[in-house]
């Protein structure tokens, strides 16, 4: 009898480290399931890239910042799982879709903390929440900090301070859920090559090189430094790791 395949749901997969998250996924055997907000064509081509590793994959459109839109995402979840996975539930669940915005706590609005706050935390809390029936027992959370919950860096005080909710967040989430065998954890990146924030960490020389030399291994991190974790806590080796905040920032600030 041939063993069915775990199934992972990456929200925020279709770029940046969702999308490196998910081929590592792939690489390791498991199929994806990836959300996107409004990139759909990137999305689609990260899912032909899944596929060519020999995965299943499917790609669905979900705004992680609005809650009142869960409820038909849960449907159609629950459709895709059926139809394309020949399954009813999924075992890992990765809340990494994000967004972020410099400002001082002085000139921070309203409307800016509101968006931060649906996307990196209520959205995380009552995602994971809506989709608890549809995670296997026994199966894993992985929720994405920062860094920036350890240390403080110009215009970033709602995201830190967000990240650092999350973070104590996942720690109730372990302690709940472990009566299903589900291990939650918290991988929290330090500054990253990628589009996000503008791309001001790949693209602005300056900060580029401000940011390799406080950090002790000397250079900025890449997509492709977190992938591999996220990956490693979804599988068997990592039973036994749970409710812990793992940085990987190359030694940032310490």
């Amino acid at each position: 009898m041939e063993l069915k395949s775990k199934i992972a749901l990456v929200t925020g997969g279709g770029r940046g480290l969702g999308k490196d998250m998910v081929l590592n996924l792939a690489k390791k055997g498991i199929d994806v399931v990836l959300t996107y907000n409004n990139k759909k064509d990137e999305a689609l081509a990260v899912v032909a890239d899944i596929e060519k590793l020999g995965r299943k994959a499917a790609a669905l459109q979900l705004n992680t910042g609005n809650v009142s839109s869960f409820k038909a995402f849960f449907g159609q979840l629950k459709e895709v799982l059926r139809d394309h996975f020949g399954a009813d539930k999924f075992d890992f669940l990765v809340n990494n879709a994000g967004n972020s915005f410099n400002s001082s706590i002085a000139d921070a609005t309203e409307e800016q903390f509101d968006e931060v706050i649906n996307i990196h935390f209520k959205g995380v809390f009552f995602l994971t929440q809506g989709l608890l029936p549809l995670i296997n027992d026994g199966g894993r959370i992985i929720n994405i900090s920062s860094g920036l919950a350890r240390f403080c860096s110009p215009g970033r005080s709602v995201y830190g301070a967000t990240k650092a909710a999350i973070e104590t967040l996942s720690r109730y989430m372990a302690f709940e859920f472990g009566k299903r065998g589900i291990a939650v954890n918290t991988i929290a990146p330090g500054a990253i090559a990628t589009d996000f924030s503008g791309g001001i960490v790949r693209d602005n020389p300056e900060v580029n090189k401000h940011i390799a030399g406080i950090t002790a291994l000397g250079r900025v991190g890449l997509p492709e430094d977190i992938g591999p974790i996220v990956a490693f806590l979804c599988s068997d080796d990592a039973r036994w790791i749970n409710a812990q905040r793992i940085e990987a920032s190359g030694g940032m600030n310490i």
